[in-house]
């Protein structure tokens, strides 16, 4: 008797462990992750720019020599304005940019010099030449990533870069000065210019490098105008960028480096003739915001 209840006991426990095993979940198969499609991610980056300038500005046939540092320029001008700032979205190899300069300058005396005269004007002009430039210059663009080699990244780009400019070029009136057709205030002559606008189409390229995390090295390069707006420009930018840290999920980082902007415009002919053959150059300081 003892052996018949051991062995039903054996029944009861194998059914029900039957019964149990057949009420368990079926395992699910394992569904790996896939990996996240790129973001877009975006910069901007207010920046000074401190130009000097050297070249030539011919308005309304008036031509001066043009060689005057940033310092020349904030120590001789009465108008000192800038606005600048650039801002780029990158989503993977791709990237759009685009960049905005405003300046309102001035600059006198030994710094600009006559060069020529327009035919009709004859007479002498006194050392006292003044050139007052506004204007703005704006970039737009995208870059593809066509290369990279560890901390190292290689970009192609194009787009377009716009200018706008008003100059007024101030001359000593002096006895016998036959003027032409120039404004008369006071004891001075003015050519102006009025509005002078031309769109540049742009190619370059550009190297970005990764020196240690946090911190960048950059080298632009671009060529343009091709004889669509002006009859030539280049433009080199070299900049150095270093995080300062993050603050709600902004990352600010301090920016140092040099640009160069030189371009070759011209329009008209004679007393109307319009020139802008100058080099723009100087350090640039800027803090990034990078989100």
């Amino acid at each position: 008797m003892f052996r018949h209840f051991v062995l039903s006991l054996c029944v009861i426990a194998g059914t029900g462990g039957v019964a149990g095993a057949a009420d368990l979940p079926a395992p699910q198969p394992v569904v790996e992750a896939l990996p996240m499609p790129p973001s877009w991610t975006f910069r901007v980056v207010p920046y000074g720019w401190l130009t000097s300038l050297n070249g030539t500005q011919t308005v309304r046939g008036r031509s001066v020599k043009v060689n005057a540092s940033f310092i020349d320029i904030v120590k001789e001008s009465d108008t000192l304005v800038a606005l600048m700032g650039d801002v780029e979205a990158r989503n993977g190899p791709i990237a759009l940019f685009t960049n905005v300069v405003w300046t309102k300058i001035g600059v006198d005396r030994g710094k600009v010099r006559s060069r020529a005269l327009a035919p009709g004007v004859t007479g002498t002009l006194g050392t006292s030449i003044g050139l007052d430039i506004e204007m703005a210059i704006a970039e737009a663009g995208a870059a593809y990533e066509v290369a990279r080699s560890g901390p190292l990244a290689f970009d192609l780009l194009g787009g377009a870069r716009y200018w706008h400019q008003e100059a007024d070029l101030s001359l000593a009136v002096t006895a016998g000065l036959d003027i032409g057709e120039l404004q008369i205030e006071g004891t001075r002559a003015f050519a102006r210019s009025g509005s002078v606008d031309w769109v540049d189409p742009i190619i370059g390229a550009r190297l970005r490098y990764t020196m240690a995390p946090g911190h960048e090295l950059l080298l632009r390069g671009d060529i343009g105008g091709f004889g669509v707006g002006s009859q030539f420009s280049w433009q080199v930018i070299g900049a150095y960028g270093f995080e300062l840290g993050t603050y709600q999920g902004v990352t600010f980082s301090g920016v140092i480096g040099y640009r160069a902007l030189s371009v070759d415009y011209t329009q008209g002919e004679g007393r109307q003739r319009y020139e802008f053959d100058m080099l723009q150059h100087g350090p640039l300081i800027g803090i990034s915001a990078r989100f």
